[in-house]
């Protein structure tokens, strides 16, 4: 116990590394809703959240599970998926009557091109009016997912071994990798709100 009577014991999110209040006073000021994306080891979460008085309102959300009714047979935690995510969370944002958001990535760090910025974009290309830098985003075949169904026909004429190792869930899913993108367009017109 502190004997000094000027200390101020942390708030417990900050000392359990959960929240960056300085960063959330910041985005709060702005009085837009907050568009909060989340990357977890296998899927990603995106919400539109509104502050009040009486604590946060979750206004809309959209998940994997959402992925999974518009058709979405492939990984959940790629650059594709988090585009998708972002596209049927902006669809939602708008049925709601939010127009515009602010972007909160929590504590995830930024990095140009990255999965977060995908969601973003997803968003962005529904309609949702957040502020943003297109320098930040992914270029179109990353998020159409052109990458990794190259990277799997490459592995598929060169160790067929591996290429059924790496993409056994993919294949057991129904969904042949090498077709991703294809699989990608018609995911995103399959997104009923």
């Amino acid at each position: 116990m502190a004997k000094n009577r000027n200390f101020k014991a942390p708030l417990r999110r900050r000392k359990e590394g959960r929240t960056d209040y300085r960063q959330r006073l910041e985005l709060l000021k702005s009085g837009k809703p907050r568009l909060v994306v989340r990357r977890f080891s296998n899927s990603f979460m995106c919400q539109v959240v509104a502050h009040e008085s009486t604590g946060d309102k979750t206004l809309v959300t959209a998940s994997a599970m959402d992925l999974k009714n518009s058709g979405w047979k492939a990984h959940g935690g790629n650059i594709p998926a988090a585009y998708l995510t972002g596209y049927i969370c902006g669809k939602k944002a708008l049925k709601a009557k939010v127009t515009e958001a602010v972007l909160d990535i929590g504590l995830h760090h930024s990095s140009k091109g990255s999965s977060i910025y995908a969601a973003l974009k997803g968003a962005v290309d529904a309609g949702l009016n957040v502020p943003h830098s297109d320098k930040s985003m992914p270029p179109a075949d990353r998020v159409s997912g052109k990458h990794i169904a190259s990277y799997a026909a490459a592995l598929k004429s060169k160790d067929p071994e591996k290429y059924k190792l790496l993409f056994s869930a993919y294949l057991k899913a129904g969904v042949e990798p090498e077709k991703l993108a294809e699989h990608f367009e018609q995911a995103k017109k399959s997104v009923k709100v």
